[in-house]
């Protein structure tokens, strides 16, 4: 369970899903690892959180427990889709926990949001990877079929293909130097996704494809604080087993900031 998730399934306001889904990384594996890592890097933390005057345990989060994958990756994300749906039907914002980036799939078909607001250090905008239409690497493509408007926000690296798709008006790319002028400029419903590669490898070394000159903690607490409010669904993927815990601290951090933010917004 995650620190302070002491609510039951009736009382939720959010529900945390694990998905540890680890089978189109293209690099270094150990992505089904992330769940349970963000989940025991959170024990250290206080309660208490001094910039909204609240208490984590008072935030009525619910800890579903992971959704472990199966055979067939399609039929995976339609499951992880039904689960996230069935908490957005009885009032409880999904908080997922990858897992693969693919995962990010389910969860905006889930919220069906106006706008797909990433960090991320990859521009995953890809039709397939080695042949394959769901993989990490495909992600922001896929939100676009359900989102008007996708923001990745710490991109530095893509296929020619995709810097040329990210040139659509529909798409907007903020570089790593430009993120901590950036603000929203846009309306509508948010699904916020925080895959844990947009920030520098020194930072959060623990990922399945790290990218140096990303972002930094704070500026990934900044965008997190601010959009929170307008956010519908929330993601932190991409976390593995290959550091002492730091990429799993940042990203329970982040989940955390984003809960006490939403419920103070």
């Amino acid at each position: 369970m995650f620190p302070g998730a002491v609510a039951d399934r009736e009382s939720a306001t959010y529900a945390l899903v694990g998905a540890p889904l680890d089978r189109s990384t293209s690099f270094r594996p150990g992505a089904r690892f992330g769940p349970r890592r963000v989940r025991h890097h959170a024990r250290g933390f206080d309660d208490f959180d001094h910039h909204t005057a609240s208490h984590f345990t008072d935030c009525a989060v619910y800890d579903h427990g992971d959704v472990g994958p199966t055979a067939d990756p399609a039929e995976y994300l339609q499951f992880l889709e039904g689960t996230l749906g069935d908490f957005r039907t009885e009032g409880a914002v999904p908080l997922l926990v990858g897992g693969e980036h693919t995962v990010t799939v389910a969860g905006v078909r889930a919220v069906d949001p106006d706008v797909f607001v990433c960090l991320d250090a990859h521009l995953d905008l890809r039709e397939s990877y080695a042949g394959d239409e769901l993989s990490h690497a495909t992600v922001t493509r896929h939100a676009l079929e359900v989102a008007d408007r996708a923001v990745v926000l710490g991109a530095r690296t893509g296929s020619e293909a995709e810097w040329d798709r990210a040139s659509e008006t529909d798409v907007t790319v903020v570089a790593p130097d430009e993120v901590s002028e950036w603000t929203p400029d846009f309306e509508g419903s948010v699904y916020l996704s925080v895959d844990i590669d947009a920030f520098d490898p020194g930072f959060a070394p623990g990922t399945g494809t790290p990218e140096p000159f990303g972002l930094t903690p704070r500026e990934g607490r900044r965008i997190v604080r601010e959009l929170a409010p307008v956010v519908e669904g929330f993601d932190v993927v991409e976390v593995n087993d290959r550091d002492d815990g730091q990429a799993a601290t940042l990203a329970s951090k982040l989940l955390r900031r984003f809960v006490y933010d939403h419920a103070d917004g």
